[in-house]
């Protein structure tokens, strides 16, 4: 039956290529989404057979050229890549084009995409639905005036109808490690020959294809020391919070393509403690989130499409659809409850060394409306409640770690040969396994009497210099047992890799001044001037310097930096001690492409949203010196004892001051009494003087 619903369904689009009767204004829309479909389609019969996937390994798409893999990548990418700006894809070209219907149109365009995915792992279910929402928008488009109102109930349902299958396939890509696609191109396809990039059927660029060749010119033993660092630290985030990884079954792993030698070798390393990898795709549907960097994922063919489409399914968005989601969200989770259970938490590895990008607002972008935007912070609330509760956090660890990709030695401006920017990359990359690999026992040690002086603060006040307005005064836990309780934690390389801060979970009430960053780079988006003003912990005002507009600027950090919430508050307070990766990007000039997870080890960080102990504040935690750490939780956290809905926001994100903008760190005491943790940059507290080492060599 489904085998030929496809066969109708594609055949009826094949015909709109000769046969395109819809009123002129939208016959070149629709001519051009259907010669893409058709394009899809035909990539999809080269691995279909007998009903059934092919392998990855052996399948019509595995056998292709390089010639023929381009062909097809093309085929797919070159309207995002090479034409956005005449493209349909673009929110503007539809909204001069196709007037009232832009934004139904618009949105099909960009949703049609997501059937790249389909085509590539051989989803014929998928795939087929996605043809015949197409089919039936083109239908309300046949009489003239379209009938934009069945157009919008048409995509509404679709998802409405569909949102349980869409959310079992989330739940299963989580949970469940069989017949696993992305597992299977990893373990088994020949890694030296770079066509295997094209088997994903993910953007593929110069970044995925250099990445990969290196990898390939490095020793066994190199990469086994880069797998070892990064399944280690998994571990060891365990080992260290006392949660017992032998429950254990599977973990999530995220990674760039490109890594794939590097993650074979993190797999098996996986396996012989115990657990099996699940792997997803990087979001391409409204449904998902377009743009976000998650599961296999690659760099992106067009930061600016993303930015445009991240909020598409604003299209279908109601609190009817937003219970009907959580329902089914409960209910798959309901019936993979044991291997929920089993699951142990996520293994990331990020990349950066993209140049920073500060998008573009377009009016004609579907957005949020202010109620959609209340649904999805309750959206985010709830979902996370539900996965909670089958994945506790109590239970579940995580690790991360970041790699640098080859466009992070082509910098603007500057003219490069190929040799030279390869080198450069090499240097790079170099730099970085170091610092992921920093001897975490001297740190561990350093940190420690940076701890010892913050125990006995009451406050702490940070300021900037050189030209960095920021005067803040943050809030310390105290001590009821000072011989057995801390407030900050050591935190060495584990979950967190590379090695180098120490945190705690500020009190909100007490917390005042202002927060201020002259560059910075936060969820993949640039913001520059970035000013946020606090009181008693929760962000009260905001402003960046992106717009000319101050009321974009305060759009742009509410949707990227708040997620919508009217406030956050500040979940972490931290110092940065890894001044080698400070060094690092000072002196490659890379300081500005440094992703949150090294950047936040260069200096001071304030976190908004949740504390790093988000869901797991009852499980008690110690420092290597036998110390609880005591500040797991604050004010909004609490809540959870009566309502756990008002107690997440479920996100974090990190803002970090840079050492040149740091004018000084000081813990004040409750008797009034002052002591410098950093004073014009560096550090001053007797045994940290080794920190200072990269920070006063010479150029």
């Amino acid at each position: 039956m489904l085998k030929e619903r496809h066969e109708l369904v594609s055949g009826r689009i094949r015909e709109i290529l000769t046969d395109n009767p819809v009123p002129e204004r939208y016959r070149d829309y629709f001519f051009n989404q259907a010669d893409f479909l058709m394009r899809a389609e035909a990539i999809f019969q080269k691995a279909w057979q007998d009903g059934n996937a092919g392998s990855v390994t052996d399948d019509a798409l595995s056998q292709r050229s390089m010639e023929e893999c381009v062909a097809d990548h093309e085929a797919m990418y070159a309207a995002l890549r090479d034409h956005y700006d005449t493209s349909w894809l673009n929110p503007e070209v539809c909204e001069k084009h196709l007037g009232d219907a832009a934004r139904v149109l618009g949105f099909l365009a960009a949703e049609l995409r997501s059937g790249i995915a389909c085509v590539f792992e051989g989803r014929l279910f998928e795939w087929t639905i996605l043809l015949e929402l197409f089919a039936e928008i083109y239908g309300c488009f046949l009489e003239d005036p379209a009938d934009l109102q069945e157009a919008q109930q048409t995509i509404y349902w679709h998802f409405h109808d569909y949102t349980a299958d869409f959310i079992e396939t989330q739940v299963k890509n989580l949970v469940c490690p069989e017949d696993n696609f992305f597992t299977d191109i990893i373990m088994h396809v020949d890694l030296t020959d770079l066509t295997y990039l094209y088997r994903y059927g993910l953007p593929v660029s110069e970044n995925e294809l250099q990445t990969a060749a290196f990898l390939n010119s490095m020793s066994e033993d190199e990469i086994q020391a880069m797998a070892d660092t990064y399944t280690e630290g998994y571990r060891i985030g365990f080992e260290v919070t006392g949660k017992d990884l032998s429950k254990k079954s599977t973990v999530s792993l995220h990674y760039c393509i490109g890594f794939e030698r590097m993650m074979r070798a993190a797999i098996k390393n996986f396996e012989k403690i115990g657990l099996k990898p699940t792997i997803a795709r990087e979001p391409s549907s409204s449904f998902g989130g377009i743009g976000a960097k998650r599961g296999a994922y690659s760099t992106s063919v067009n930061r600016q499409y993303d930015y445009d489409h991240r909020e598409d399914r604003a299209l279908y968005f109601d609190k009817a659809f937003l219970e009907n989601r959580l329902t089914c969200l409960e209910n798959a989770y309901t019936d993979h409850k044991e291997e929920a259970l089993q699951h142990g938490g996520p293994a990331v590895l990020e990349v950066f060394g993209e140049e920073p990008f500060s998008p573009e607002t377009k009016p004609s972008a579907i957005r949020f409306s202010e109620a959609q935007q209340k649904l999805s912070v309750y959206q985010m609330s709830r979902a996370g409640e539900i996965t909670n509760r089958f994945i506790p956090g109590e239970e579940r660890s995580f690790t991360i770690i970041a790699y640098p990709i080859p466009e992070i030695a082509r910098d603007a401006g500057i003219t490069r040969s190929e040799e030279e920017a390869g080198k450069r990359f090499e240097q790079i990359f170099a730099e970085t396994v170091k610092i992921n690999t920093l001897d975490y026992k001297t740190y561990q040690k350093i940190q420690q009497c940076i701890i010892d002086v913050l125990d006995t603060a009451q406050t702490v006040e940070i300021k900037g210099k050189n030209g960095n307005e920021t005067d803040l005064t943050v809030s310390i836990r105290p001590l009821a047992d000072p011989e057995k309780q801390t407030a900050f934690e050591n935190c060495v390389a584990d979950v967190n890799i590379p090695v180098g801060e120490v945190f705690t979970s500020p009190v909100l009430e007490g917390t005042n001044g202002l927060l201020h960053v002259s560059e910075v780079f936060l969820n993949g988006l640039q913001f520059r001037d970035l000013k946020m003003q606090f009181t008693d912990g929760f962000v009260t005002a905001y402003s960046c310097g992106n717009f000319e507009d101050p009321k974009e600027g305060e759009k742009y950090i509410h949707e990227n930096v708040l997620m919508h919430h009217e406030t956050l508050p500040m979940g972490e307070f931290a110092i940065g001690t890894n001044t080698t990766a400070y060094r690092m990007g000072r002196d490659y000039g890379i300081a500005h492409k440094l992703p949150i997870l090294i950047a936040e080890k260069t200096g001071p960080h304030f976190a908004v949203g949740d504390t790093c102990y988000s869901h797991a504040e009852d499980t008690a935690v110690y420092n290597p010196d036998g110390k609880e750490i005591i500040a797991r939780d604050n004010t909004v956290s609490l809540k959870r004892k009566e309502n756990v809905q008002e107690a997440y926001f479920n996100c974090h994100t990190d803002i970090t001051i840079p050492f040149e903008e740091l004018g000084s760190i000081t813990a004040v005491a409750k008797d009034g009494s002052r002591q410098d943790v950093i004073r014009d940059g560096m550090f001053v507290i007797p045994g940290t003087e080794e920190l200072n080492l990269p920070l006063t060599a010479s150029e």
